[in-house]
């Protein structure tokens, strides 16, 4: 189980698979410095001043950028699904702040980045999911 969590698509046999990981690995990493990006700029921009959600940005933004690094770089199965549950965590986070509350605060749509950031997360959390099932499943292929 630990071979396959920490195997990348060199280990893919079929040349279309190994492309379709690095690829789909790449590009949700790019979207994972985005989404990053934009909760550093937020939280520079006031969001430091709100408890627990403003360290939580923060976290979000310099652990984000960090498991984007490795995961371009490595592009390991364990790396790239922990990227994709990272984006959809923050994507839920956000909705959970918007509709219910979450840590006592709520948040709103209309707010700078709310949309954009939706569209960046699900869609690298859709990359990245595509990519570690590719990469899961390619032993079948064989």
């Amino acid at each position: 189980m630990i071979r396959r969590l920490v195997r990348g698509p060199g280990a893919l046999n079929p040349p279309l698979a190994r492309w379709t990981v690095n690829l789909l690995a790449v590009a949700g990493a790019a979207l994972l410095v985005w989404s990053s990006v934009i909760h550093l700029m937020l939280w520079t921009d006031g969001y430091r001043d709100i408890s627990v959600v403003g360290p939580l940005f923060l976290l979000q933004g310099i652990g984000g950028l960090l498991l984007a690094v490795l995961m371009a770089f490595l592009r390991w199965l364990a790396l790239i699904a922990a990227g994709a549950v990272t984006l959809v965590a923050t994507a839920v986070g956000l909705l959970l702040s918007v509709y219910i509350s979450l840590f006592g605060y709520r948040e709103s749509l209309a707010v700078p980045y709310a949309t954009l950031s939706l569209i960046v997360e699900f869609a690298g959390a859709a990359l990245l999911v595509i990519a570690a099932a590719v990469l899961f499943f390619a032993p079948a292929w064989r």
